[in-house]
């Protein structure tokens, strides 16, 4: 039996193939919404400079975003500048790292960014994709991440998330990141690829998570033809509901004051509660 929609209709799979011109509507009308859900959207990395958010960013492999929050403040009290991380001993930063998992790769790669920027960039974070990929530990998605949000340049975040939802939408089937990346790019006008980032990226830590999306709690609901993958009944979905749309601190021991003005509340400090 083919699944079936927020409104009762048979999904996509159920009737002729979507046509090109269908599917860019369909993908930019789900901006639009998550867009009105998610108007506070942001990163969800603590930083201050390029230079924080490119180490935290690094840092966020493997782990949460809260936990790379939650560890920050320390290496950054310590070592402010990319002089002061290129120079420090190894074994302390290791030490501040150890809540982050892979603390000593994590070591040697923002040491080595931080060495890299000293020695070919004058201590300053590059503002262009050829040259942040350069850095140790700095890969596309990375790249994306520090020109979009420190720079205000438009990238397309091609994380866990982000491939999860656009194949679940079915708005490409590739599986390559670089290869999604430029799937999804070709879908939306360049100005619209870092928020539109956010908000997929949002929604699916919030609502449709990976193992039971809460899809009947989802605002795009009839827009998506992998509704009832998950839980359909919405007060049981509700329960499943993240961060502040489920009452939760968020991932940010500082976020954006429209975030907090929004409902959502910091998250707590390493060691708290």
């Amino acid at each position: 039996m083919p699944k079936k929609d927020a409104t009762g209709k048979a999904g996509k799979s159920a009737g002729k193939p979507e046509s090109r011109t269908a599917l860019v509507r369909r993908a930019r009308r789900i901006n639009r919404e998550l867009a009105e859900v998610y108007p506070y959207a942001h990163p969800e990395l603590d930083f201050e400079n390029p230079f924080q958010l490119v180490v935290a960013t690094v840092l966020s492999a493997q782990t949460t975003d809260l936990r790379v929050n939650q560890t920050t403040p320390g290496l950054f009290a310590k070592y402010p500048t990319p002089e002061d991380l290129a120079a420090a001993n190894p074994e302390e930063v290791e030490e501040i790292l150890r809540p982050c998992g892979f603390f000593r790769a994590k070591t040697r790669s923002v040491i080595g960014l931080s060495k890299a920027l000293v020695e070919q960039f004058d201590g300053e974070v590059p503002g262009r994709l050829e040259d942040l990929v350069k850095l140790p530990g700095v890969g596309r998605k990375t790249a994306f991440v520090v020109l979009g949000n420190a720079f205000g340049r438009p990238g397309i975040t091609v994380d866990t998330h982000f491939q999860r939802l656009v194949r679940r939408w079915r708005w490409t089937e590739e599986t390559d990141p670089d290869k999604i990346e430029a799937a999804i790019g070709a879908l939306f006008p360049k100005g619209d690829w870092t928020d539109l980032s956010h908000h997929v990226i949002w929604h699916g830590r919030r609502i449709c998570h990976a193992r039971k999306p809460a899809c009947g709690a989802c605002p795009i609901a009839p827009l998506c033809p992998a509704y009832g993958e998950g839980e359909t009944d919405p007060e049981a979905a509700k329960k499943l509901l993240k961060y502040e749309k489920g009452g939760f601190p968020g991932q940010r021991l500082n976020p954006p004051q429209a975030y907090l003005d929004a409902g959502g509340r910091p998250a707590p400090p390493l060691g708290a509660g």
